[in-house]
């Protein structure tokens, strides 16, 4: 291959390196947000220098001496941070172990590997001020115990809009206030089908224990939630949450025995638990 074809190659590869890492499909925010913390964005930041570092060693290492222009900045910037003993001068550094032939050099550490051994050391430094003498940076644990309190104010906040009622696990609510609440709701949407006292209009009677989709509190939960289309009512899940269907499906099944002033004729089944 030649050098045109693997220098082409190269930063190809590169592109694509630098591409996939900056892409949305790495950080795109959705259910799951990442990068979560600035850990993270560091350690994409690290592998994507290293990678990049490691092709461009690989590709300095397939051009030939007299095709790199000394004379570049980044060739002399490569060859500092890359700097070693001449080949010529390697008999100052033979070391007098020998093994079956195989003889050791004195090399010196690349400039770049020890810096990398300096960066850790001052990071080292820095996390020390940091998290345990300043107590600017949270501990694992801090962030533990910060988590939990957004969890428990995210669930008391699910719980407050009825996230975890559905006609499964709702159950028949008997306080007066919650009661109220459901005759409110009935009186601002149900009343001109079923009349204010229930007693029923377009809508059946509510009050007698016939029903047309099954009564009890999941049976009118459901009927409320999902509507019932053939009948001309409609659903009401986007209009009303699922505390709020709960309620008013309580105060409906409270005016089981009271007296409508004009009751319909019973429709449906008669209901029993």
């Amino acid at each position: 291959m030649s050098i045109k074809n693997k220098s082409k190659m190269f930063f190809k590869f590169l592109l694509f390196i630098i591409y996939f890492f900056s892409s949305g499909n790495i950080f795109a925010q959705g259910e799951n947000t990442f990068p979560p913390s600035y850990y993270d964005i560091v350690a994409v930041i690290l592998i994507l220098l290293i990678i990049i570092s490691f092709l461009a060693l690989i590709y300095f290492e397939w051009r030939k001496p007299s095709q790199i222009n000394v004379r570049g900045v980044f060739s002399k910037i490569w060859s500092f941070v890359n700097r070693s003993t001449p080949i010529e001068n390697e008999k100052d550094i033979l070391l007098d172990h020998n093994y079956d032939g195989i003889r050791e050099l004195d090399s010196r550490v690349p400039p770049w590997f020890s810096w990398l051994f300096y960066l850790t050391i001052l990071f080292a430094v820095y996390y020390l001020f940091d998290y345990h003498v300043f107590g600017t940076g949270k501990l694992m644990y801090d962030e533990y115990a910060e988590e939990m309190k957004t969890a428990e104010i995210q669930k008391a906040e699910l719980i407050r809009s009825g996230a975890f009622i559905n006609e499964e696990t709702v159950t028949q609510l008997t306080d007066p206030a919650e009661i109220e609440k459901g005759k409110q709701i009935f009186a601002n949407n149900c009343v001109a089908c079923h009349g204010t006292d229930g007693g029923g209009i377009v809508g059946p009677n509510l009050t007698d224990k016939y029903w047309i989709n099954g009564g009890g509190i999941k049976n009118v939960f459901t009927t409320i939630k999902y509507g019932v289309p053939a009948k001309g009512m409609i659903s009401w899940q986007t209009q009303l949450n699922p505390n709020q269907i709960q309620e008013v499906a309580s105060f409906i099944l409270s005016l089981q025995g009271t007296h409508p002033a004009n009751p319909k004729q019973p429709e449906g089944e008669l209901w029993t638990e």
